[in-house]
């Protein structure tokens, strides 16, 4: 399971899916990791915003100081792509 922590200064996200398809491949963890990647990459290079991150195998950190309006669209932006894929996993699990 993959679990995320948002505080006004950090995103901390640690786990792994483990919902492998029959072809070995987690989407839900490489979902996860597309958004994660790209909020860390548009924060860094569409604001001014100053971050610190570190990531390892399952764990990613993220945190600032001060958030400009354009980095908290961005992460509101990616928590929504996360709450998209959530319903839709849950819903394809049902269907099964």
């Amino acid at each position: 399971m993959i679990t995320i922590k948002i505080t006004d200064r950090s995103i901390r996200m640690n786990g792994h899916a483990c919902r492998k398809s029959p072809d070995g491949i987690d989407r839900v963890c490489t979902a996860v990791s597309a958004l994660t990647c790209n909020l860390i990459n548009s924060l860094e290079d569409l604001t001014g915003d100053r971050i610190r991150v570190e990531t390892a195998s399952g764990m990613t950190v993220i945190e600032w100081e001060d958030l400009s309006d354009g980095g908290k669209l961005l992460i509101d932006s990616w928590f929504l792509g996360l709450q998209c894929l959530a319903r839709n996993t849950i819903a394809y699990s049902l269907s099964k």
